[in-house]
């Protein structure tokens, strides 16, 4: 038995400003955009995994009025979950992403668990972590 991860879902409160990250930052393809009653679901995912599909989903869209609101209070604060990526060359994509205004969390850096890795928060605040597998 085969089993993939297909989706994974952010909020997001400005899918304008997600889609200039994901996008031309990240330089992951837009999949599908869709709006409907108010919300809206943007599906971006890298071109080299076309089964991956990453939705930059209406904060709150389909939650009670008081979930929604705690979801966006959170989502503010940055301390809703994120995505770990993995890059071939993770300084480099810091560079680029970080010329593009992104907030850094972290430069890249060796960790004592063997990755080499770096971090940003989106337009939204969900943080985004850069890793690379060490040499050696």
């Amino acid at each position: 038995m085969r089993l993939t991860l297909q989706y994974t879902f952010l909020e997001v409160d400005d899918h304008e400003a997600a889609l200039a990250f994901y996008r031309d930052a990240l330089g992951f393809e837009v999949r599908q955009d869709v709006a409907m009653e108010g919300a809206r679901w943007l599906t971006v995912g890298p071109s080299d995994q076309p089964d991956l599909g990453i939705v930059l989903q209406s904060v709150g869209a389909g939650r009670s009025p008081q979930d929604a609101r705690t979801l966006r209070e959170l989502l503010a604060k940055g301390s809703l979950s994120g995505l770990v990526l993995q890059a071939d060359d993770v300084d480099r994509l810091f560079e680029r992403i970080e010329a593009t205004g992104a907030e850094v969390l972290q430069e890249p850096m060796d960790q004592p668990y063997g990755v080499r890795d770096c971090a940003f928060r989106d337009p939204a605040g969900n943080q985004v972590r850069i890793n690379q597998v060490s040499k050696g």
